[in-house]
């Protein structure tokens, strides 16, 4: 076992939740030249299941090159993946405050899911976990969806919103990981982490 891992993810909140398990970690950020957004472009006709996975595994060959480019000491790399969807239809980062509204509208008033896949890459062994959440949202006045966008939150979020945000307000239900819906499912983290001799 090594006395850290690599997260390589630029969200704060999948920082805050691997650091809540206690994990030591160092971040394995993009280079300014990677072209990290054609990496989570949708394919024809996919299943949102199959498109977090596919998106987390190239995620992790992207870090994985960037760290022998870079010359780094060997440790385990950890990335993630979070995509919401309504049926088929993948709801991604919204592109404009007009997006953000258009998928708000879109979610209000229904039950969606929130997928997370989880990949951890040591040497030559993978280990992967989905995690898969219902939330409910209440229905949303045009007023509101507008004053929310306004706050910003929705932008750089998967379903331009954010659960332990302001959007808290807005969801009537959830089924499934709290912390999954955030960006990084604990319980799936851990069981991974544990099956690398990480004693949590």
């Amino acid at each position: 076992m090594t006395a850290f891992i690599y997260l390589a993810s630029q969200s704060p909140r999948r920082r805050q939740l691997l650091g809540q398990l206690g994990v030591a970690h160092e971040l394995l950020l993009p280079d300014p030249d990677e072209d990290t957004e054609s990496i989570e472009a949708v394919l024809p006709n996919e299943a949102p299941a199959h498109y977090v996975r596919r998106v987390t595994a190239l995620k992790l060959d992207a870090a994985l090159q960037r760290l022998q480019r870079r010359g780094l000491p060997a440790a385990p790399v950890l990335c993630a993946d979070t995509t919401v969807a309504l049926g088929r239809t993948i709801y991604g980062k919204p592109a404009d405050e007009a997006d953000a509204a258009r998928m708000l509208r879109e979610l209000s008033g229904s039950t969606h899911r929130v997928l997370t896949a989880v990949a951890i890459r040591q040497g030559r062994t993978v280990r992967e976990a989905l995690s898969d959440s219902r939330v409910t949202f209440a229905a949303l006045s045009p007023r509101r969806i507008r004053d929310y966008v306004a706050t910003g939150e929705p932008m750089g979020k998967a379903g331009a919103y954010a659960i332990q945000g302001r959007a808290s307000a807005y969801i009537s239900r959830i089924s499934g990981s709290y912390s999954g819906i955030m960006g990084l499912p604990m319980h799936e983290t851990a069981v991974l982490l544990r099956a690398f001799g990480y004693p949590i």
